[in-house]
């Protein structure tokens, strides 16, 4: 392929990042559909820019997180709701409760541990790649590591090399 490729008139990138994101409201939505009971050993880490169109969370998480946020869907989580364009859960930080809706187009990462799965997202609106931030602090038993490490070998990355 050649550096002086034409530019595509179809959105391709866009079209494949918004199937990879109905992933994620498939997977959520299963967890629904049993009540909030996760199978087995799987937990969930969602990372999503906490300033982007559509998302609701609390002040302090907002002045605590102004850019991106991951949390942790594992133990202690309520009332998760799945609608088309996005999804709305009941955490815990820091021993305060915290509603917060998340549209799905948000989401800038989405991994499984348990089973070394993970999907990286474009922000849609934003510049290439993420903002440090720091690590999840809710859904640890006593504030330790969740068990199992990810070396990331399942993420899928999709970047067509969109000019800037």
């Amino acid at each position: 392929m050649s550096d002086d490729a034409p530019d595509s008139l179809i959105p391709y990138d866009e079209i494949v990042q918004e199937a990879l994101r109905a992933v994620v409201g498939r997977v959520l939505g299963q967890v629904e559909t049993t009540g909030g009971t996760l199978p087995g050993n799987h937990h969930f880490y969602i990372t999503f820019k906490t300033e982007a169109p559509g998302v609701s969370i609390p002040s302090h998480l907002k002045e605590r997180f102004p850019d991106e946020m991951t949390i942790v869907l594992q133990n202690k989580f309520w009332d998760l709701t799945v609608g088309e364009d996005g999804f709305s859960v009941g955490l815990t930080f820091n021993q305060i409760p915290a509603k917060l809706d998340v549209p799905f187009s948000a989401i800038t990462a989405f991994v499984d541990p348990a089973v070394d799965f993970g999907l990286q997202f474009q922000a849609l609106g934003a510049p290439d790649g993420p903002e440090p931030h720091e690590d999840a602090e809710n859904d640890t038993p006593d504030g330790e590591a969740p068990a199992g490490t990810d070396d990331g070998s399942n993420v899928v990355t999709v970047d067509f090399g969109r000019k800037k």
